[in-house]
C-alpha cells in the first residue's frame, strides 16, 4: 500500500505539469492585452507597450512560461495583475473558503441522501416507493443546477422568505449565519449529484442482493438490517465511490454557475472574473489548485476502495 502511494504522489507531477502547460498556452492565445484592458479604452499605444513591458507580456510566451515554471518549484504561483499586484496564492486562498464550503456542504447532502434514496428503492424494488424515487430522480438529472438555484430562491426566499436569497457569512460569521446563505446553493448543486448517486446505489443494490451471500446470510437468520447494510451496501459502494468521487469534481465545476446566482465570492465568480479580466496568473493558480483537488479525491478514493474490499491489491 505504501509502495502504491508513493508512486500515485509521483504521478502528481507529470499531471500538474502537462495540466500548467495547457492553461497557460492557452490563456495566452486568448485574444486582448491585459494591459490594454487596465489602462481604459482611452490609452494610447504607448502607454499600453510601456505597461505590457512591464509586467513581462512582451517576451516571447516560451520565455514567460519557463519563468512561471521556475517560480510554481519555489513555492510562487505569481502576482495577479488586477488585485493590486497581490500573490496568486493569497486570492485564490482568500475565495477557496466559500467555494469549498459550498462544494462539501453540497456532497454531504448528496451523498446522504442519494445513499439512503437508492437503498430504499432497491428494498422495495418495483413497488410505489420505487417508481416514485426512480421520477423524482430522472427529474433530478435532467433539471439544470442554475434554474433549479432560481427557483428555490423564489420560492424560500421571495414567496416564503425563510432564507437569504443571496450572500455569503464566513465561518467567523458563526455556522448557523454560514449555513443560512449555503443552504439553498448547496441543494441546487447537490440535487442532481443525489439523483445520479441514488440510481447508481439503487442499480449495484439490485445486484448485490441477487447474490448468495446474501441468502446464506439471511438463510442464518440475520436481521433485515445486517443484511441490507452490512453485506449488501458495503459491497454495492465499490463501483458507487467512483460516482462519488466523480460528483465532488462536478460539484465544483457546477459552483461556478451557482455562485454567479447566489453572489458567492468563491473560486467560480473569481474564475470568471479573472477570465474577463485576462489576469493570467490568477486563471492559471485556480486551473492548478482545481487539478490538485482532482488529483487527491481520485488517490482517496483509490484508497478507499482498499478498506471496503480487502481482496483488492495494488
Amino acid at each position: 500500500m505504501l509502495k502504491y502511494l508513493l508512486k500515485r504522489l509521483l504521478d502528481v507531477i507529470p499531471v500538474m505539469f502537462v495540466v500548467g502547460m495547457i492553461v497557460f498556452f492557452l490563456m495566452h492565445l486568448l485574444p486582448g492585452n491585459p494591459a490594454a484592458m487596465m489602462l481604459g479604452p482611452e490609452a494610447t499605444l504607448e502607454e499600453i507597450e510601456a505597461l505590457s513591458e512591464k509586467m513581462g507580456l512582451n517576451r516571447p510566451i516560451p520565455v514567460q512560461f519557463a519563468e512561471w515554471i521556475s517560480n510554481i518549484l519555489t513555492g510562487d504561483l505569481g502576482t495577479s495583475i488586477f488585485f493590486q499586484g497581490q500573490a496568486v496564492s493569497k486570492v485564490v486562498y482568500e475565495h477557496f473558503q466559500a467555494t469549498l464550503l459550498l462544494t462539501l456542504l453540497g456532497l454531504f447532502l448528496a451523498v446522504s441522501i442519494g445513499l439512503a434514496v437508492g437503498v430504499i428503492a432497491a428494498v422495495f424494488h418495483n413497488r410505489l416507493i420505487d417508481r416514485i424515487v426512480m421520477v423524482i430522480t430522472s427529474l433530478g438529472v435532467a433539471i439544470p443546477n442554475f434554474w433549479l438555484g432560481l427557483m428555490l430562491a423564489l420560492i424560500f426566499s421571495i414567496m416564503l422568505p425563510i432564507l437569504p436569497p443571496a450572500g455569503y457569512k464566513p465561518l467567523s460569521a458563526g455556522i448557523k449565519e454560514c449555513l443560512k446563505y449555503l443552504i439553498l446553493p448547496a441543494v441546487a448543486l447537490a440535487f442532481g449529484q443525489a439523483s445520479l448517486l441514488a440510481r447508481m446505489t439503487r442499480a449495484n443494490m439490485l445486484e448485490v442482493l441477487q447474490n448468495d451471500y446474501i441468502r446464506t446470510a439471511r438463510a442464518k437468520g440475520l436481521s433485515e438490517f445486517k443484511v441490507i447494510f452490512k453485506h449488501g451496501l458495503k459491497n454495492a459502494l465499490i463501483p458507487t465511490l467512483t460516482v462519488i468521487g466523480l460528483s465532488f469534481a462536478n460539484l465544483m465545476g457546477g459552483a461556478v454557475v451557482t455562485e454567479q446566482i447566489f453572489n458567492i465570492p468563491g473560486i467560480g465568480r473569481l474564475l470568471v472574473k479573472s477570465v474577463f479580466n485576462r489576469d493570467y496568473p490568477v486563471i492559471e493558480g485556480i486551473v492548478l489548485y482545481i487539478a490538485a483537488a482532482w488529483v487527491i479525491i481520485n488517490l482517496i478514493v483509490d484508497l478507499l476502495y482498499c478498506l471496503l474490499d480487502p481482496r483488492i491489491k495494488y
